[in-house]
Formats: C-alpha cells, structure tokens, sequence
C-alpha cells in the first residue's frame, strides 16, 4: 500500500513536470500545479482502492494517473487571445 501511494505520488510528480514544460503560459503559479498533481494522484488511488479493492496496484496506478491528469487540467486557463476575439454569449 505504502508503495502504491508513493507511485501515485510520483505519477503524480510527473504529471505535473510535464505540465509545466507543455503549458506553463496557461496555468497559474508553479507551486500550485506541483501540489495540485501529487494530490490528485493521490486522490486517484484511493477512490480506485476503495472501488476495486486491494490487490490491483495496476489499475490503482492507473486511476491515479487519470484523476492526476483530469486535476491539472483544470487548472488550465484559456489564451489571451481567444478571450479577447469572444463575442457575448447572448
């Protein structure tokens, strides 16, 4: 279990590194997006734990992989230039 969360951690980690390198002008501060990427990771883990049950450290990675990724992108702010060129909703 202990090695799981620390993969997860390191999923995690990863994530968020290439984040930064592929979109470092749309998301906020560095800090945040290296704490938001182990955390959702984490959180991955575990709701894949609690699901499936102990024993599937694959398909717990995974999972933390996925929730790891769908938490950095939301971070993920739009460009400038397609908030400036936006006609009003209605």
């Amino acid at each position: 279990m202990l090695l799981a969360a620390i993969g997860s951690v390191l999923i995690g980690s990863a994530l968020s590194w290439a984040a930064v390198l592929r979109l470092a002008d749309r998301l906020p501060e560095r800090r945040a997006v290296f704490l938001a990427g182990p955390l959702g990771a984490l959180f991955g883990a575990y709701l894949t734990q609690v699901t499936l049950g102990p024993g599937h450290v694959p398909a717990m990675l995974t999972g933390a992989a996925l929730i790891g990724a769908v938490t950095l992108s939301l971070l993920v702010r739009p460009t400038r230039a397609r908030l400036r060129g936006r006609a009003l909703p209605f």
